[in-house]
């Protein structure tokens, strides 16, 4: 390059490592929303149907290691009534940032609709209360089956939930303890259901399917269903939460009366009936000796859906060879169940685990 003008020399270095300055951003950015259809998927119950589809986004692009096996999978699943748009928020989606836990451009992140939410196949898509019923395990089964048959990946570098998904994480590790690195479940506990917990699951349900206008599940009334969704949205956060969104008589009523007229727009009552159902046989306490991952499982103290038992939590925990309990205390800012999807609150104890 002898006798090139300086200032172009300079501009020729610049744009040969353009491509590589660029990289980890246009990875960051890379997205991919698709379905995965499973044939003759048999439910645990003995249920069948010809054709369950799970609809699933991934970020990010698969690292294979010299045996050509993906090593940067991480599968995120998220809680009772959501869906995958949850972790694409601007809330949690800071997480798949540059130098972030996540970082969509070091991690390959897989982002599943569970089975009976979002666009996976539910009961509102036509079969109504038709629909097997199924339960966890048949949704971790789907789940399993979009990353090894449809994704073609063994390893998972991390699995991590909120609520459900965190109940759904403890299942992954128990049954398919070779496939998991680390496990991350929030706002949960590895034992059945009990409770306050079970408790306004079955208040939920009854709100819903009392409604006369339900009519078994063929009807797409609202009424049911909001109050259903308000009760769920009154204890999902902190006492202190709700009382700093409803300071006064007047704003609280006002947000009671959007709550019984808005809640279940976009909602349907059969879905939700079953996603509540649907945890009515979890229990993974019995098997937590097979769990092989690092575990860190994060709860908060003014959870009053998921009311924690500390001395049982700590017990339990004593039978997972690698795990670790935090308790998020209100002091450190916890506000509930809801804590869960907030992760200024415990994303210190996520990079802990990804390093």
């Amino acid at each position: 390059m002898r006798g090139f003008p300086l200032r172009k020399r300079l501009l020729a270095v610049f744009l040969a490592a353009l491509p590589a300055l660029l990289a980890p951003s246009l990875v960051a950015q890379q997205r991919t929303e698709a379905d995965f259809v499973i044939r003759n998927f048999q439910f645990r119950n003995g249920e069948t149907l010809p054709e369950l589809k799970i609809h699933y986004v991934t970020l990010g692009v698969p690292q294979r290691d010299t045996g050509g096996h993906v090593s940067n999978a991480v599968l995120l699943l998220h809680g009772t009534g959501g869906s995958l748009n949850g972790f694409l928020s601007e809330r949690y989606s800071v997480l798949f940032q540059p130098g972030q836990p996540l970082d969509s451009s070091r991690y390959f992140i897989i982002i599943p609709d569970g089975m009976g939410h979002g666009r996976s196949s539910k009961p509102s898509d036509g079969l109504r209360t038709r629909f097997p019923h199924y339960d966890y395990d048949d949704m971790v089964e789907a789940q399993y089956r979009l990353v090894t048959a449809g994704l073609r990946v063994d390893r998972l570098k991390l699995v991590s939930g909120i609520s459900m998904g965190g109940m759904q994480a403890w299942l992954w590790a128990e049954e398919h303890p070779e496939m998991l690195d680390n496990l991350f479940p929030l706002v949960c506990m590895p034992v059945a259901i009990g409770g306050l917990n079970r408790l306004w699951r079955d208040l939920a349900i009854y709100l819903i399917t009392s409604d006369p206008d339900y009519q078994n599940g063929n009807s797409t009334s609202e009424h049911g269903l909001n109050q259903a969704i308000a009760m769920f949205e009154l204890v999902i956060d902190a006492a202190s939460l709700v009382r700093a969104n409803a300071p006064d008589r007047d704003v609280a009523d006002t947000l009671f009366n959007i709550w019984m007229g808005e809640a279940g727009k976009n909602r349907d009552a059969a879905d939700l009936v079953y996603a509540l159902d649907a945890s009515r046989n979890y229990n993974p306490e019995p098997n937590l000796e097979r769990i092989r991952a690092r575990v860190i499982a994060v709860n908060a103290e003014d959870d009053f859906i998921n009311n924690t038992d500390v001395g049982t939590m700590e017990t339990l925990m004593k039978r997972v060879k690698r795990g670790r309990f935090v308790l998020l205390p209100e002091t450190a800012g916890a506000h509930g169940h809801s804590s869960g999807g907030d992760p200024s609150l415990w994303k210190q104890y996520l990079a802990e685990l990804m390093r």
